[in-house]
């Protein structure tokens, strides 16, 4: 009895309770669990370190990981102790995030291509290599790039909307000031791109017509929107059926000056956030990620995010 007492007691905590929530459904490492409740690891390995004691998870080594499962290996968990599980797990209002953040997460980890590639990354630039640069490279790509409209949604000075409408059929580059606006539309002037276009608007409503356009970026500006969401769903309805939409934007920090230097009204985004928003505003085929990670303070780091709009 006084097991279940002790165990009873654990399971009592919300945290504990969505760590074993997590775990009856996969097994995970500390670093996977930091990833899915966006919790410090000396948190979450003490929390850990009480259910292993009280043999309601176990663990194992993979390499340089502990592997955390639920459950005993000695012999099955008490059936009552279960059921309590489940009655308490409903009354967790992080349940539902928690189990759609574990998805996410499992979908990078299952996507080996990507892991790779993330390596590879890791090195590029490491070592000089004459003529190699991330410049040539996006030269090189946006020449396999078929010609499009394009929307650049918070376009700014429009650096990379001049870089895209060296391919584009052409540009809509919208941004909410006005002297972005005149500053864009006179270098584009200057440098003769007869496909690129500036108009004075904001993201939330940008002013381009509904189902105009192939591919729609939002380039580090969502973050400045005060609805994200509503942003998201402003480049659905602009989107052609089978259009794009391509985010880039932080991952979420904690770097609190970013509201004064850079007049951001969020600081940074989950990649749950991301796939929610996209999931909301009708995207299918979603895929988010963190694609830079700075390595000099304050560590941002930056998400992608894709979805492609239904075809009828």
């Amino acid at each position: 009895m006084s097991s279940i007492l002790k165990s009873l007691r654990l399971i009592a905590d919300p945290t504990r309770l969505r760590i074993l929530g997590l775990l009856r459904r996969e097994d995970l490492s500390v670093v996977e669990l930091q990833e899915v409740l966006g919790m410090g690891q000396s948190r979450i390995s003490s929390q850990l370190s009480q259910l292993r004691q009280a043999k309601l998870v176990t663990d194992r080594r993979s390499g340089k990981n502990i592997i955390y499962a639920f459950g005993n290996d000695e012999a099955p968990l008490d059936e009552r102790l279960v059921a309590t599980l489940d009655l308490a797990a409903a009354e967790v209002p992080e349940a539902t995030d928690d189990a759609a953040a574990l998805e996410l997460m499992l979908s990078k980890r299952r996507d080996k291509a990507r892991a790779y590639f993330d390596a590879l990354a890791g090195k590029f630039g490491r070592t000089y290599c004459p003529g190699r640069s991330w410049k040539a490279l996006g030269e090189s790509l946006l020449k396999l790039m078929p010609p499009l409209v394009i929307a650049d949604l918070g376009a700014g000075e429009g650096t990379l909307s001049q870089l895209l409408a060296q391919r584009a059929e052409k540009v809509i580059a919208v941004d909410n000031s006005e002297k972005m606006v005149e500053f864009g539309t006179r270098v584009a002037r200057e440098n003769g791109y007869q496909n690129l276009e500036y108009r004075l608007g904001g993201i939330e409503d940008p002013p381009i017509a509904e189902a105009s356009v192939d591919l729609a970026f939002l380039s580090q500006s969502l973050h400045h929107a005060v609805r994200p969401e509503t942003a998201i769903a402003a480049a659905y309805r602009i989107l052609k059926p089978g259009g794009r939409l391509i985010v880039l934007d932080l991952l979420k920090h904690q770097f609190e000056d970013a509201r004064e230097l850079y007049a951001d009204l969020w600081l940074g985004f989950s990649e749950l956030d991301l796939s929610r928003f996209l999931k909301g505003a009708g995207f299918a085929d979603i895929e988010v990620s963190v694609v830079d990670r700075e390595s000099e303070p304050p560590f941002f780091q930056t998400l992608l995010a894709m979805g492609m709009k239904g075809k009828r």
